[in-house]
């Protein structure tokens, strides 16, 4: 929903927010809607209307918001691979990740071709003028790890419609295959660390942390060589027990390397094994997000600069909006 003029995602489907003092009254037609808490209007929100790309299907009958759905304001989100090599297993999982969840409920698909993903993605821009679009994939190989597929699909995205992509990965196992991305449309790279102190790594993703943090940089340093400064970015998930000193000094490191650090609360997901977690209180959040944001301004790497995804979006963040406190 939208407040103040800056679009945010807020969780529902959680135990955090069953005990939120917060409540949202039924939009009017227009979607606007008061805010409450605790019984006490605090605030006008405004929700988004459905789009109308959601109406239509492919011709075998897919639905198209089983394939991409719309996130932020503007911004066409969708998983290529629903699938991921860590997921069914317990030892390896991302204790945090909800990839097979929404498969489960048969809210999306497994894979989604480049030719079923080409003509949703020029559906939104046309019947909704989506502006950019994240094109993020669960891990398929230890080699790649999703770069081809994420390839394959930006190539026939741009194919069919102009629109700025973000494609997100865990680093490949060779490099050349930023160049590769690049070539086929891709704007923007993510590759999410999520964690940064070793003994949280091991604990909330224990398969990931095997590509060490040290790898990670080397990859970020070869990414922003070829889609330049600003246009790399990483998830770092606050509340999963990294101190906020750490994801200061983790955020220290990527600015100099040029990776945009998107800093999001820890949204503990029903069906994962954190689904009881009790998520970053305001007040941490705050003692990491202000701090970063003095030193993203004063390198001049802005969320409003990124070509496109999750940091230039910042619906799952609040990091943008102290950018221009």
């Amino acid at each position: 929903m939208t407040i103040d003029g800056h679009t945010v995602m807020v969780p529902v489907h959680t135990s955090s927010a069953a005990r939120s003092p917060f409540v949202a009254r039924r939009p009017a037609l227009n979607g606007l809607s008061v805010l409450e808490r605790d019984g006490v209007p605090v605030a006008h929100v405004a929700f988004p209307r459905q789009p109308r790309f959601y109406a239509l299907s492919t011709f075998d009958g897919i639905p198209y918001w089983k394939i991409a759905t719309l996130h932020g304001r503007d911004v066409l989100a969708t998983t290529v691979l629903q699938e991921c090599i860590r997921y069914t297993n317990r030892r390896t999982q991302c204790q945090f990740c909800a990839i097979g969840e929404s498969l489960a409920a048969q809210g999306t698909i497994a894979r989604k071709t480049p030719e079923q993903l080409a003509e949703v993605a020029r559906a939104a821009v046309l019947l909704d003028g989506v502006k950019h679009a994240v094109l993020t994939t669960g891990t398929p190989n230890g080699t790649d790890r999703g770069a081809a597929v994420l390839a394959q699909s930006a190539a026939a995205i741009k194919a069919a419609v102009a629109l700025p992509l973000q494609a997100q990965c865990e680093p490949p196992d060779d490099f050349a295959w930023f160049a590769r991305l690049r070539a086929a449309g891709v704007d923007a790279l993510g590759m999410h660390l999520e964690a940064v102190e070793p003994d949280v790594r091991r604990r909330a993703m224990p398969g990931k942390a095997k590509v060490p943090v040290s790898y990670y940089l080397e990859a970020f340093a070869a990414a922003v060589e070829v889609f330049g400064r600003g246009q790399v970015s990483t998830y770092l998930l606050a509340g999963l027990g990294d101190a906020a000193e750490s994801i200061l000094a983790m955020c220290r490191t990527l600015i100099v390397l040029g990776v945009y650090p998107f800093v999001v609360p820890l949204v503990p997901i029903s069906g994962t094994p954190l689904a009881n977690a009790t998520a970053p209180s305001a007040e941490f959040m705050r003692s990491v997000l202000a701090p970063l944001s003095a030193l993203l301004r004063e390198a001049r790497l802005l969320s409003a600069d990124i070509k496109a995804g999750c940091g230039r979006c910042g619906a799952c963040s609040s990091l943008s909006v102290f950018e221009t406190a």
